[in-house]
């Protein structure tokens, strides 16, 4: 039978071609690694800032919509446009964060509206302002909640941050909906006026309801007075979202000593509340528009009391924590905004190059050596198809095919750019190409069939 022919030998079409490749691919492989890995820090792990964000504030000229407009004016400073929606109060705002299908980034939520609510998603930049609670009543004398049972009470709007506070301190005083107490859905203007009317025995203000004319008003109204909480502290204890305050002596009016004595009251704070996605920059800039619009001194706080990171229902960001411990970084003090930004990301891209570029120098020569030592392998496989065709008995004419074949390698190789790390290896190949050369010349032709 006879031998099957061995394949012609495949040798590289253009030598300097050839070393080109070896230089080059290493690199470019390693390159396209770490941009893929840049690529993906920069996607997934550090996102520019967006341009535009959304707040869910409260109603026309309330506190909450006033303190969302100015807001707006510090962030726009640096390029940033910030949304401002209007509400009915706390508990829209805290269900729009909650709702995925809204585009709402971050809003303004008073304390004690998230009971029952699952606000893992959810954490605070800080605690902003007071809006304490304050109860006027017909009469005098009174210190307890308990005491307003079988009474009407105005305890605010349905919806309103307002009624549901007002509905858990009076359920904690034993008065619940549906009992002998009547409980008047009005706030504001409407609940004080309904106050000195007699249309209803007792108030419960908080926050916009509750502002120094209207309290004023009210106090120089013959038989009606302010709640002075002497249980404040329990009420801390009992709801960690609330906090005694004081109203000192003369603090409404110092001329006519309004109040005449010391008030304490209990108050939740209103919270800046983000979704757990917001960017660091962004936040780094909502912290910093508080500190300029709550930082200075007013009736209820010091000057520096707000913003503060104390955690009551929702946990501190860990940006927002970053920020009151050490401020804004070096970039952005220093900087714009925006080209702050692009410095930032930068130095973040810095760490997975340079983790990268360790391996990396170990790579790029291992990859060259297997280039390199590719092109000679090729050969040698050439040179070992010929040689067992030889040892398997080749007539005269296959045999001068043969040696045709190995004019071709020993003129490829003639032709072949070796690196000088790889010249044993290649003359070690040519010496083996004389080798196989002689096997041919020595090896006992078989006779034609």
């Amino acid at each position: 039978m006879k031998a099957q022919r061995p394949r012609p030998p495949h040798f590289p079409g253009v030598s300097t071609r050839a070393e080109w490749r070896d230089h080059v691919l290493p690199y470019f492989v390693t390159a396209l690694l770490i941009a893929l890995v840049v690529v993906l820090v920069v996607w997934v792990a550090n996102p520019a800032p967006p341009r535009t964000i959304t707040i869910s504030a409260g109603p026309r000229d309330s506190s909450f919509a006033v303190t969302a407009d100015q807001y707006r004016k510090i962030l726009a400073r640096n390029g940033i446009h910030l949304n401002v929606l209007e509400s009915d109060g706390s508990v829209q705002n805290l269900k729009r964060l909650l709702d995925p299908k809204q585009h709402v980034d971050v809003a303004l939520v008073q304390g004690g509206v998230a009971q029952g609510l699952d606000t893992s998603s959810l954490v605070s930049l800080g605690s902003v302002f007071y809006v304490p609670v304050i109860v006027f009543y017909r009469g005098s004398e009174l210190t307890q909640l308990a005491e307003l049972e079988g009474k009407r009470i105005a305890i605010g709007r349905e919806g309103s941050g307002t009624r549901l506070l007002a509905l858990q301190l009076l359920a904690a005083n034993g008065i619940e909906p549906g009992g002998d107490t009547t409980l008047v859905p009005s706030d504001g203007l409407q609940a004080a006026t309904q106050l000195v009317a007699g249309e209803v025995d007792a108030a419960i203000l908080s926050g916009d309801s509750a502002t120094r004319g209207l309290m004023l008003r009210l106090l120089r109204v013959p038989g009606i007075s302010v709640m002075n909480f002497d249980e404040a502290s329990a009420y801390t204890r009992l709801f960690p979202f609330l906090d005694q305050i004081d109203l000192p002596p003369g603090l409404l009016d110092l001329k006519r000593r309004i109040p005449p004595d010391t008030v304490h009251l209990i108050s939740p704070t209103v919270e800046l509340v983000a979704r757990r996605t917001l960017h660091p920059a962004i936040s780094d800039l909502l912290i910093e528009a508080a500190q300029e619009v709550h930082g200075a001194a007013g009736l209820l706080q010091r000057t520096g009391q707000f913003p503060n990171p104390v955690a009551h229902e929702y946990a501190i960001s860990e940006d927002a924590q970053r920020y009151y411990r050490t401020g804004k970084s070096f970039l952005y003090r220093t900087l714009p905004f925006w080209i702050a930004s692009i410095g930032d990301r930068t130095l973040v891209l810095l760490l997975p190059i340079a983790v990268l570029l360790v391996p990396a120098m170990r790579v790029i020569p291992a990859l060259y050596r297997w280039r390199v030592r590719s092109r000679i392998y090729r050969y040698y496989g050439s040179l070992i198809a010929i040689e067992r065709h030889a040892l398997a008995g080749a007539t005269d004419e296959e045999r001068t095919r043969l040696l045709a074949q190995l004019d071709q390698i020993e003129s490829a190789l003639n032709q072949l750019r070796m690196p000088l790390a790889y010249a044993d290896a290649f003359y070690v190949l040519r010496e083996h190409v004389g080798f196989v050369r002689g096997r041919l010349t020595t090896a006992r032709p078989v006779a034609a069939s």
